[in-house]
């Protein structure tokens, strides 16, 4: 005879409460989907597609292009990862795999400390610091190197070269943290076996992040997500000229910096409707890259087999 389970009614009270507040977070996020397509109508209608096919962006003339505004975006965020990701690892395996005790937590602290800078100061800083030292390097640019495509244009410091330093200095702190919780996860029996089958300390450590490479793609997305939306920092050293270029020393414009500059001066509906599709774009590129890196995450967390002890197994025989 099965025995019948009760459910306590604070028991109940307790799920519907937690689930309420759930669903909280979902309404938040659809509300905010919804009020950006709502404002952001009259542009959508006016511009349609063309609106990301045109490279014009003219507030006086009422010509609105954002397809400038996605590549300054996806540049300077793609320039900050290439520069951030190898620091962030080498940041995320030294504080798990090789710092000593007592230098571990110091490190640990000072870069989880970068992270809850402002981005307001982290933009002071590349005015008065970042801003010299980056003009001073283009203006010691050898002339050979200034017929390269990436290094074209005039030494005025602000510009991609500048927000994308600041972006990797930005995202460092974040992929290092997330990178350095992946790589702890990883079961230290794992090492140990690694160890026990003649592997060096180099090969374990390589071996472990194989074992954890689902999770470290995860926290290179999520810092990604957050050199997309980054906004005051970005402003303030990147030149704000909406153009479409390569080069590394020429002002440029995001999706964020745009909001940032114009929302409080738009004098008519459709300039306001045009940034506020350029949020809604933001918002959506934003939150899928961020829903990806976790989804990563997540999976391997998941992961409970050993998989990387063959090589090893093999180097044995």
């Amino acid at each position: 005879m099965r025995r019948r389970i009760v459910t306590r009614p604070d028991e109940i009270l307790f799920r519907v409460g937690t689930g309420a507040f759930a669903l909280v977070l979902i309404a938040i996020v659809g509300g905010i989907a919804y009020e950006l397509g709502r404002q952001s109508s009259l542009s959508i209608q006016k511009f349609a597609w063309q609106f990301w096919q045109t490279d014009v962006w003219d507030p006086v003339a009422s010509e609105f292009g954002g397809r400038p505004l996605i590549w300054g975006t996806l540049y300077s965020s793609v320039l900050a990862l290439l520069i951030s990701t190898p620091i962030a690892l080498g940041i995320a395996i030294f504080t798990s795999e090789l710092a000593p005790q007592w230098l571990r937590k110091p490190l640990v602290f000072l870069t989880e400390l970068l992270a809850a800078i402002p981005s307001i100061v982290y933009g002071l800083w590349g005015v008065f610091v970042l801003v010299p030292l980056v003009r001073q390097f283009e203006l010691n640019t050898p002339e050979w190197l200034k017929g390269v495509p990436l290094f074209t244009g005039p030494p005025l410091g602000v510009g991609m070269l500048a927000a994308a330093i600041i972006l990797s200095i930005m995202v460092i702190p974040f992929t290092s943290s997330v990178a350095r919780e992946v790589l702890k996860a990883v079961p230290q029996a794992q090492r140990e076996g690694a160890y026990a089958l003649g592997a060096t300390r180099w090969e374990a450590i390589r071996m472990a992040l194989f074992y954890a490479r689902t999770g470290v793609i995860g926290a290179i997305m999520l810092g990604f997500g957050r050199a997309l939306g980054e906004t005051m920092a970005v402003t303030m050293v990147i030149g704000n000229n909406a153009q479409i270029t390569t080069s590394l020393y020429a002002p440029q414009y995001t999706m964020a910096a745009v909001i940032a500059n114009e929302f409080a001066e738009a004098a008519d509906d459709i300039h306001l409707s045009a940034l506020v599709e350029i949020g809604l774009v933001l918002f959506v590129m934003t939150l899928v890259i961020n829903s990806l890196s976790r989804m990563l995450i997540w999976s391997m967390a998941r992961q409970r087999r050993p998989r990387f002890l063959g090589p090893v197994m093999k180097k044995a025989a």
